[in-house]
């Protein structure tokens, strides 16, 4: 082959590499995204987990007011470390810091609800379930503009000390 038939070969094969280069770097940027997006759907995931526990360890160190953790209310803040409480006053505060913890934890439209169901004679131990329920930006473009994700746990705490 003569060299005055291969002008520009060179030039072609460079430029159908680019392209292949280039088509392959969109696709790890695109994977990069959905990566990023994912990964936030995680965090939520986990500060929703690491909250519900949070109430659930301040229920077990205030078994006797278990009734007074019920239900989706606000709570109240009593201050309680500035000033006696007994249990329920107790439990509501716990409940309003709880609820504060969430909203700054998890994005908007932040629900929750407490179901405590009493012990049954003769045991002690009362089941508490947990839910909670946000909104979060969905990643799929042709469907609404937010997602409800729910998370929801269930354990057991003994009402009464001793236990």
């Amino acid at each position: 082959m003569n060299i005055k038939t291969n002008q520009g070969f060179t030039l072609l094969e460079a430029l159908l590499g680019f392209l292949i280069l280039s088509i392959g770097m969109l696709g790890i940027a695109s994977l990069q995204a959905i990566s990023l997006k994912a990964g936030q759907t995680s965090i939520y995931g986990s500060a929703a987990m690491m909250k519900v526990d949070e109430l659930f360890e301040s229920m077990r160190a205030n078994p006797t007011a278990l009734d007074s953790y019920n239900g989706t209310g606000p709570g109240i803040n009593n201050n309680c470390a500035a000033s006696a409480c007994d249990a329920a006053m107790l439990a509501q505060e716990d409940v309003f810091l709880w609820i504060a913890n969430l909203n700054a934890g998890l994005p908007d439209s932040v629900t929750s609800e407490v179901v405590v169901v009493a012990a049954a004679v003769p045991s002690k131990m009362s089941t508490v379930t947990i839910n909670v329920t946000w909104s979060e930006r969905n990643k799929d473009k042709s469907g609404p503009a937010s997602v409800s994700k729910t998370y929801t746990t269930t354990t057991s705490i003994c009402a009464e000390i001793p236990c």
